[in-house]
């Protein structure tokens, strides 16, 4: 199988529909996405499956989630299918009420780290929230774009967040609280959520 094709060997690149320059910010868009997956797969690689069966299983499902969310940004087809649902955010959002609960309470901001996967889940929880001002900015210059990949992102920044704490706690690491935040968590939630 040849996996080189040279027709982007001019600057541009394909589509589901369309051609259009490897800077556009819908590449930048589904090509940060792609990068999330990347980080994703490199914590799985990271997890002790002994102690994070049930993450593991999230993570392998997140990890199609985000194809299907690259491909739904990528997909400028007049007759377009979206692949991503609404009962991906649903799910994320019952998996990050789980999480809250499991993990010790939070007031402060924390550092980003602690264990080397919680480290890892740190990385594609930023990389996802730059996908997100890509899928913003996309939706500001194009028409017919949908939402849920936005919200997709939106919540799965939050996901990665919250399984964070839950791997420093499961691997008995202390998350280390940013020493000049105020208080601004109550009961280990937010006091204003970002959805």
């Amino acid at each position: 199988m040849r996996i080189y094709t040279r027709t982007g060997d001019k600057g541009q690149t394909s589509l589901i529909g369309g051609r259009v320059d490897k800077d556009d910010v819908r590449v930048e868009a589904y090509g940060t996405v792609d990068e999330v997956n990347c980080f994703v797969g490199q914590a799985m690689t990271e997890l002790d499956s002994a102690i994070f069966q049930d993450v593991l299983g999230d993570l392998e499902k997140i990890q199609h989630e985000l194809f299907d969310c690259g491909g739904d940004l990528a997909n400028v087809s007049k007759k377009r299918e979206m692949k991503l649902t609404k009962e991906s955010i649903t799910y994320l959002e019952e998996r990050i009420d789980v999480f809250i609960e499991e993990a010790p309470d939070l007031e402060r901001f924390i550092l980003p780290g602690g264990s080397k996967p919680a480290a890892s889940i740190h990385i594609a929880r930023t990389v996802t929230r730059r996908a997100e001002r890509f899928a913003v900015r996309l939706m500001k210059t194009e028409q017919d774009v949908p939402e849920i990949p936005l919200q997709f992102l939106n919540r799965l920044s939050d996901y990665f967040f919250a399984l964070s704490r839950v791997i420093n706690f499961r691997m008995n690491v202390k998350d280390v609280e940013y020493v000049r935040s105020a208080k601004v968590f109550r009961s280990g939630k937010r006091k204003s959520e970002e959805k």
